[in-house]
């Protein structure tokens, strides 16, 4: 009973406190009551009536949330549309009794003086505020406070995002306050940016404000050395508000596409470009990519899938920072949305005939299979003057190595259980992870080598499989090559990206057989030297045929590539 008491109270205070807010904010439209707001009036008397009713009412269901909440005007009336209209109105009341307007900015008992920080900050705001489009924001007031010029600016509707700026002599203090601690970094950045100092405050938790949770206060400060730098400051100041708005509403959308840092770089990108991310709202947001994956290619793209999984991360932040770009070109220009679904398609498919994500992965591991050899060779050239401790170190490092390299193989494997199209990468990487298992035991087979009584392989042997290492390691760093150049190979390629291509692996076939042959030259050696040690005979005949069967690898691996990459772009094997 006590816990049903509390639910109904708190229910009671809810819908209270919203009557009382309500009545304060429509007092003056009601006050000023004429033929122009008659239905504005008559709305809030509909909801002081819906919200004593919603007081008494067991429980808050979905449907009364629906209707305090929705912001949909061919539905029935809602709470939260009533609050946009009546801010809409406030201002228009507000404007009426202004005494004058100072470049679009209502001002009331400035002095002469005033007039140029005034104009300097508007000029600032109307350059950038033709990005804002049809969302409602921007309205400034500006008046004096003794020896203060206060200038406030309309951002949103929420009570506790606020931009007041006091100008001072050669002062500029702005306080800014906001519910979203990323959006309140932003504007922080920017801010910095042009050379304004922050006194960040502790987060604030206000009962009537943002549902009693913590909002975000902060104090930037500007001193100019003359006029002119203050001016400066004021307008940078105006011409950056506009890319606070529906800020992050853009950053959870773009979101669905890349993780939250890329999101936040490209909001950032586009407030520093200046085309801004509300034409990409306007145009569709997640909706219109969404729209633009499913309609350019099916086999690329499946339900759940994400923009970075598939093209990869740079890739998907190139293609949406281009779309956010063409967006706001394409809106400015009034063209029409149909059309820019059009260009988000033609940026798409470019994105996919460019993806080079695949080679990326490719690349890592054979990075990895290159810090393999290149330890691989350290190893043999040192087997005499290193410790047992310090070939155990190396036989570590080889390890962690060949684990990470199977991570990425199992991270291809992963990606072809929902896109076909990579079963020829884990194909390649298959191959290409034999490489980097046979080189990690080569090297454990080292430090086993140089245990009490094999102090070392002898320096003969030693030399020969010294040689037979670089070979296999010229081999890797031509696979290397061989990814960077299919990375540029397309269906409408030179023919001397293909011929480059084609070369190196030749180069990698070249390398298999010059390995076989020094293979069978190591074979003969370790006869010569090692017949009359038996365990320093075998050990040293596995390492030498481990080592050969990373060239044997690496050729098959040069094969597949071939394979994949003129089966992606159609070229005749």
């Amino acid at each position: 009973m006590e816990d049903e008491f509390l639910i109904v109270s708190s229910q009671e205070i809810f819908f209270d406190n919203l009557q009382e807010n309500l009545s304060l904010m429509a007092r003056p439209v009601i006050e000023l009551r004429d033929a122009t707001n008659e239905n504005l009036c008559a709305r809030c008397e509909v909801w002081r009536s819906h919200l004593k009713k919603f007081s008494t009412a067991e429980g808050i269901s979905n449907a009364t949330i629906t209707a305090l909440t929705h912001g949909d005007r061919k539905q029935n009336d809602s709470f939260h549309l009533l609050v946009m209209d009546l801010h809409k109105c406030i201002n228009a009341i507000a404007s009426t009794i202004s005494t004058e307007n100072i470049a679009g900015a209502h001002a009331w008992h400035v002095l002469p003086e005033d007039h140029a920080r005034i104009e300097a900050f508007m000029h600032g705001l109307q350059r950038t505020a033709p990005l804002k489009f049809s969302h409602p924001g921007l309205d400034t007031a500006a008046t004096r406070d003794d020896k203060r010029l206060l200038i406030q600016n309309d951002i949103g509707t929420n009570d506790a995002h606020v931009l007041v700026i006091e100008v001072r002599d050669k002062k500029i203090e702005l306080t800014y306050s906001e519910l979203h601690k990323g959006r309140f970094d932003f504007f922080r950045t920017m801010l910095e940016n042009i050379g304004f100092e922050w006194q960040v405050f502790e987060p604030v938790i206000t009962a009537e404000l943002n549902a009693g949770k913590p909002y975000y206060v902060g104090k930037a400060t500007f001193l100019a050395k003359k006029e002119t730098d203050l001016l400066q400051a004021l307008y940078m100041v105006g011409s950056r508000i506009v890319f606070v708005i529906d800020w992050n509403r853009a950053r959870k959308r773009l979101q669905h596409f890349v993780c939250k840092k890329v999101a936040i770089k490209l909001l950032t990108q586009s407030a520093e470009s200046e085309y801004g991310h509300m034409a990409w709202l306007l145009a569709g947001g997640e909706k219109l990519v969404y729209q633009t994956m499913q309609s350019v290619a099916s086999d690329a793209f499946r339900i759940g899938d994400r923009l970075d999984e598939v093209c990869g991360e740079h890739a998907a932040e190139l293609f949406l920072e281009d779309l956010m770009r063409m967006c706001s070109a394409m809106l400015l220009d009034q063209q029409p949305t149909s059309l820019i679904a059009d260009e988000a398609r033609m940026l798409l498919v470019h994105v996919l005939r460019k993806r080079s994500f695949e080679f990326d992965l490719l690349a890592d591991h054979a990075a990895y299979c290159h810090a393999l050899s290149q330890l691989l060779s350290q190893c043999l050239e040192t087997s005499t003057e290193q410790t047992v401790i310090s070939f155990k170190v190396f036989a570590d490092q080889a390890k962690e190595w060949e684990h990470a390299a199977d991570r990425l193989l199992t991270e291809a494997r992963q990606r072809a259980e929902r896109q076909p199209r990579w079963q020829s990468v884990v194909h390649l990487l298959s191959q290409s992870d034999d490489v980097a298992d046979t080189l990690e035991e080569s090297i454990f087979i080292i430090s086993m080598l140089t245990r009490t009584p094999m102090h070392s392989i002898t320096q003969e042997v030693g030399a020969v499989l010294a040689r037979l290492v670089q070979a296999t390691q010229a081999a890797i760093q031509d696979y290397i090559k061989a990814i960077q150049i299919a990375r540029d190979i397309t269906s409408d390629g030179t023919s001397q990206d293909t011929d480059a291509f084609l070369k190196v692996l030749w180069q990698m076939l070249r390398a298999e057989r010059h390995c076989d042959e020094l293979y069978r030259e190591a074979r003969l050696l370790i006869v010569t030297h090692l017949h009359d040690q038996p365990v320093a005979f075998g050990l040293t005949s596995d390492l030498a045929a481990a080592i050969e069967s990373a060239s044997d690898a690496l050729l098959s691996v040069g094969h597949q590539l071939r394979k994949m990459v003129f089966e992606k772009n159609a070229l005749t094997l």
